[in-house]
């Protein structure tokens, strides 16, 4: 195909034929008023034209090659139940324009069978609960769901919106369910700097609620709500603040902190040290947004500089590219973060 000119270089151009197997799943990926297919083209700069169950794509050489990724990769989803959203959609866009993902493409050669075409995919993870299955929407939410799965002590660093609490608690859900721990428990900070809570109405569970609401609605999205209800008023589900931790041993229990740059070196040491035998805990936090005096010293940064080496503990950090909420909240928080290091 013709070449074009960009800033001065040629930029060679090319176009690819697709087809799929089930008709029936191509009005799920065109998705309403083929909102799915101008989200790429727009992303991507490519021209995509449909007839029946076969696509042709025309554009630059890579934007055409990840929009072949992206294309296959909704299929996949698709035909394994899982629904798509505009979120997704972005996610899986900005997955294929990651350097990360060819990385991953070459090193697990895994394929999709889509018709004609196999088209290679980074390694497939997923955590399934009673509501739905939960697939990973950047390239670091994969790496994370991986060390979910096998590490015993999990660091989640980053900012809102990366799915590090979320996908924690999915992890701990399923873990339940399936009867690999026997207890799932949740905790944070019950607010910032010393959790004093003394002038809040209400008893003590209507005093501290509020701050653990974000855990509440992982768990009813990832469980039916009667078996959340039953499952805290048995025990096997305890949500509290951090300081109801001091004294016990947490054994056969997936434990999960979040908010933990708002603790103090003596609250991260006296939690880290809960840690019993078959556990496994997820440490999640925003090492940018904390909250304590500012004389104090975060353990969740402390905790992290003295554990990221050890055998078994994981690290995983997120950054503005990884925020699966609306499009706009990743730019929000790149213009934050680049106004904090002008600063």
């Amino acid at each position: 195909m013709a070449q074009k000119t960009k800033a001065g270089e040629a930029v060679k151009l090319t176009s690819l034929d697709l087809e799929f197997e089930d008709a029936h799943i191509l009005g799920d990926l065109f998705g309403e008023y083929d909102r799915n297919i101008v989200a790429i083209e727009n992303r991507l700069g490519v021209y995509i034209a449909a007839r029946g169950t076969k696509l042709k794509i025309e554009g630059e050489e890579e934007a055409v090659s990840q929009a072949h990724t992206v294309l296959t990769g909704i299929y996949n989803r698709l035909e394994q139940g899982q629904e798509i959203d505009a979120g997704a959609v972005e996610a899986i866009i900005a997955m294929a324009a990651d350097p990360r993902v060819a990385k991953a493409v070459k090193k697990s050669g895994t394929v999709i069978k889509t018709g004609k075409d196999d088209v290679a995919e980074a390694p497939k993870v997923m955590i399934r609960t009673r509501k739905k299955t939960i697939f990973p929407r950047s390239v670091r939410q994969a790496h994370y769901m991986e060390a979910l799965a096998r590490d015993d002590m999990i660091f989640a660093l980053g900012p809102a919106g990366t799915g590090k609490t979320y996908l924690a608690v999915a992890q701990a859900v399923s873990q339940l369910v399936a009867g690999t721990v026997d207890r799932l428990i949740l905790s944070r900070p019950a607010v910032e700097a010393g959790e004093k809570i003394g002038f809040l109405p209400g008893d003590l569970k209507e005093k501290v609620d509020p701050f653990l609401r974000p855990l509440y609605d992982a768990l009813y999205d990832t469980l039916p709500a009667e078996q959340v209800e039953r499952r805290i008023e048995s025990g096997e589900i305890e949500i509290a603040p951090i300081a109801f931790m001091r004294g016990r041993t947490l054994a056969d229990a997936f434990v999960i902190l979040d908010e933990a740059q708002n603790t103090t070196a003596a609250q991260m040491k006296m939690f880290l040290t809960r840690f019993g035998m078959n556990s496994r805990m997820v440490i999640c936090g925003d090492p940018k947004q904390v909250d304590l005096p500012r004389e104090a010293v975060s353990g969740l940064a402390d905790a992290v500089s003295k554990l990221q080496d050890i055998d078994r503990v994981s690290v995983v950090e997120f950054g503005a590219s990884d925020v699966v909420r609306h499009p706009l909240v990743g730019k929000i928080v790149e213009a934050y973060e680049g106004k904090d290091a002008s600063d």
